[in-house]
C-alpha cells in the first residue's frame, strides 16, 4: 500500500508528535507499505538526519519530502497546504492519505473525493477544547478568539463526518467525539506505542538501588512536574531525574526555580533536550518513572502519553495519576500504582511504598513490561493498516 503522510512541523522537532509521526511511518514501512512523510525542512543548521536523531533504522520506503515554504508562520502555514493539495491529487499518487493535522485533513476533504485518495485522520483531542484549556496550562499559549472556537468547532464537525477513516489514541476520545457530533463507521481506537528492544525473557525488572525517581518529556504546567518536585520535598534522600524541557520555553526555568524554593536543587537533575534514542537508558537508570499529570481537559480524557509506553518498556515501576485515559493502560496494583491526580503527598507516599518495596516494584515493572506487545509501534502499524484496508475497500467498492 502506498501512504501519503502530511505533517506541517519542521522535521525532525523536539517534540513527542515527531517521535509518534516517524515511529509510526517507520513501523509501517516494516509491514511492506510505502509511505512518503511530508514535511516542512529542519530550521537547525546543519540539518539533522531524521533517522540518526530518532535512532530509527533507514528504509528506502521511507521518502521524507519538505516543503520548500518560508517566511513568517502564516506563509509557511498557507505554503504547506498548498503543497499538500497538490500532492493529494490524483487517486493514483496513493491508495491513503493520512493526518494529525485537523487543518490538513480539513483542506483535504474540501478536494473532490474522486481526484484524491481516502483521507484518514488521526485525533488526539477535540481542538475547541483543547485551544481553551492551553492558555492555563502552557506557557506560551494565546486564549483563542469565539471566532477561532467556531471554526475549529466546524473543522471537527467537517473531518469526523467527511473523513474516510478516522483514528483516535483513547477510547475515552471517540465516545467524546462520537457524543459530540454522532456516530460513525470506520472509527478505530489506536494508542500511541513505544519501540521494544528487550524480550520478555532477556528483561531486567529489579530496581537501581540507589532511589532516583525519573520522568520524562516536556514541562508544561498539564504535565505535573510541579507535583512531583512537590512530592520530591517530602521524601528527604531521594533523588529526582527530569529527562526533557526546551531552553527556549520558560518551563525548564520555571520548574528549576521551584526546585531551588522547595530546598530539593541539589537532589533534582535537570537534563534539557535529550535525543529520543537516548531517553530509555536515563530511565532504566532510575528506580521509580512518574506520570503525574493532573487533572485537565488534556489528560483527563484525551491524553495517550508516548512516556507512559516508553516508561513500560523500560522495565521500571511506574506511579501515575488515576486518570480515565492512564486508565485505558495502566491498573492499580496490578501493573502500576495509580494515585489520586495533582496530589503530591499520596504521590509521595506511593513513590516511598516502591522503593521500600523491591519486590512489588519488581513485579509491577514486570506486568507492565509483559503487555508491551499490544502498545509496540509495530502493532500500531498494524491496526492502521486493518483501517487502511477497510477504507480502501469502501473507496474501491
Amino acid at each position: 500500500m502506498r501512504i501519503t503522510y502530511f505533517a506541517d512541523i519542521r522535521f525532525p522537532i523536539e517534540r513527542a508528535n515527531g517521535i509518534q509521526t516517524f515511529e509510526t511511518c517507520a513501523a509501517l514501512t516494516e509491514r511492506g507499505h510505502a509511505v512518503d512523510l511530508i514535511v516542512r525542512p529542519d530550521t537547525t543548521r546543519p540539518a539533522r538526519d531524521p533517522f540518526d536523531y530518532y535512532g530509527v533504522i533507514r528504509r528506502d520506503a521511507l521518502r521524507i519530502e519538505r516543503v520548500p515554504a518560508s517566511g513568517p508562520a502564516t506563509s509557511r502555514r498557507f505554503g504547506y497546504l498548498a503543497f499538500a493539495a497538490g500532492r493529494a491529487f490524483g487517486r493514483g499518487r496513493a491508495d491513503v492519505l493520512m493526518t494529525r493535522d485537523l487543518g490538513v485533513a480539513s483542506m483535504l476533504l474540501r478536494l473532490p473525493p474522486a481526484m484524491r485518495p481516502p483521507v484518514v485522520y488521526e485525533s488526539h483531542g477535540y481542538a475547541p477544547e483543547v485551544a481553551a484549556a492551553l492558555p492555563a496550562l502552557v506557557a506560551t499559549a494565546v486564549r483563542p478568539s469565539a471566532w477561532k472556537l467556531r471554526r475549529l468547532a466546524d473543522r471537527e464537525a467537517r473531518v469526523w463526518h467527511g473523513a474516510n477513516g478516522y483514528v483516535t489514541i483513547t477510547a475515552g476520545l471517540a465516545e467524546d467525539l462520537a457524543a459530540r457530533l454522532g456516530s460513525r463507521e470506520r472509527l478505530a481506537v489506536i494508542p500511541d506505542g513505544a519501540r521494544m528492544t528487550r524480550t520478555l525473557e532477556g528483561a531486567d525488572f529489579e530496581p537501581p538501588a540507589h532511589p532516583v525517581v525519573a520522568y520524562s518529556g516536556h514541562l508544561y504546567a498539564w504535565k505535573g512536574v510541579d507535583v512531583l518536585l512537590q512530592a520530591l520535598a517530602l521524601l528527604a534522600g531521594t533523588q529526582g531525574l527530569v529527562v526533557g524541557g526546551h531552553p527556549e520555553e520558560p518551563d525548564l526555568a520555571r520548574l528549576k526555580s521551584l526546585a531551588a524554593r522547595l530546598g530539593i536543587a541539589e537532589r533534582v537533575t535537570f537534563t534539557g533536550i535529550v535525543l529520543p534514542r537516548d531517553v530509555a537508558e536515563r530511565l532504566r537508570s532510575a528506580a521509580v518513572l512518574a506520570l503525574p499529570n493532573p487533572a485537565s481537559a488534556i489528560s483527563t480524557r484525551f491524553t495517550s502519553p508516548l512516556k507512559l509506553f516508553e516508561y513500560m518498556a523500560a522495565g521500571r515501576a511506574i506511579v501515575a495519576s488515576d486518570l480515565p485515559s492512564i486508565r485505558e493502560v495502566l491498573r492499580d496494583g496490578e501493573n502500576a500504582l495509580l494515585v489520586p491526580p495533582g496530589d503530591a503527598a499520596s504521590l509521595a507516599t506511593a513513590i516511598q511504598r516502591l522503593l521500600d518495596d523491591r519486590v512489588l516494584a519488581a513485579r509491577l515493572a514486570g506486568a507492565a513490561f509483559a503487555a508491551m506487545p499490544e502498545y509496540s509501534w509495530s502493532r500500531r502499524a498494524e491496526k492502521l493498516e486493518r483501517l487502511f484496508t477497510e477504507v480502501t475497500n469502501t473507496q474501491s467498492s
